[in-house]
């Protein structure tokens, strides 16, 4: 065979692609996918379509009239003012418990740890009773308190401190992971170089969980919005004063008002459609700063 006859190696652009198969992590991905998509539809958007829906039989005007009365508009103030303040105190306490858990050891630690997550698992009724029987003026705290004019109960001070018990676990728990993953070595660095505590907590270790203590913030924000068990107890619910939002709601739908009802609803879940938004915008500057520091 000479040499005009060789075969001349192919170069690799020349070489034939070999498709690696598609690996997928759950068999049926068609299948699975559509089921998703209905489960999703059934108990998700079909509802929230409903509640649109029965908005659009309302006029501009009568929608208006519906969202924008001066009753209405004083719920809205109460309960996005005693969220926001319920969210700050929430994010204050909730680094201070998330840090002790973390970097200490001492007895009944897995106890507080456990009971951090109290709120998730206990009814929001339950703990509306349980924090009126505390607070009020003949409860334990409240009976202390009451001689001083301080009142705790049937109030707004009321609202914020119920806010503020059904909102901790979602700061702690999303501060926490992050603290247990801070590199110590920072730190240690830091405190050769000279850096008081004060600083290395400014330069080194917010920095770091900033991300999630506003993921956390905007968790527990959206969650008192909505709260509903443990406020009424507490609230008192007096019109123009103590009254949330969503009792606004139930008290339009047990006046039959359901397209009201339904307009005011609207506005909640365009205020919690923003706010989940926003929490997604977090998770993901999060990620991508995670993924920049590894």
């Amino acid at each position: 065979m000479t040499a005009a006859t060789l075969p001349l190696p192919r170069s690799a652009a020349d070489q034939p692609v070999r498709k690696r198969p598609s690996r997928r992590v759950l068999p049926g991905f068609n299948l699975t996918l559509g089921y998703t998509v209905l489960y999703l539809s059934l108990i998700v958007l079909i509802p929230l379509s409903a509640l649109v829906f029965k908005t659009f039989t309302l006029t501009w005007e009568q929608f208006w009239t519906a969202v924008a009365s001066p009753r209405v508009v004083a719920s809205y103030q109460l309960t996005f003012g005693a969220s926001f303040i319920a969210a700050l105190v929430n994010v204050v306490f909730g680094l201070l418990v998330a840090w002790v858990l973390v970097r200490y050891q001492f007895p009944g630690k897995k106890i507080i740890d456990a009971l951090v997550d109290l709120p998730f698992a206990l009814p929001t009724a339950v703990a509306g009773i349980a924090l009126t029987a505390l607070l009020a003026d003949n409860g334990w705290v409240g009976q202390v308190l009451a001689p001083y004019g301080v009142q705790l109960a049937f109030n707004r001070n009321g609202i914020v401190i119920a806010l503020i018990f059904i909102g901790l676990p979602f700061v702690v728990r999303t501060v926490q992971p992050v603290l247990e993953d801070c590199e110590k070595e920072l730190e240690e660095a830091a405190t050769c170089l000279g850096a008081t505590r004060w600083q290395t907590f400014r330069h080194v270790i917010f920095p770091t969980i900033a991300p999630a203590l506003l993921t956390g913030f905007a968790m527990a924000f959206a969650r008192a919005i909505g709260e509903y068990g443990s406020v009424i107890f507490i609230a008192g619910n007096m019109p123009m004063v103590s009254e949330i939002t969503p009792l606004i709601i139930i008290g339009k739908l047990e006046q039959y008002d359901y397209a009201g009802a339904t307009a005011v609803a609207v506005v909640m879940l365009g205020f919690s459609f923003i706010l989940l938004l926003v929490i997604n915008a977090l998770q993901a500057w999060q990620r991508r700063r995670s993924g920049a520091a590894s």
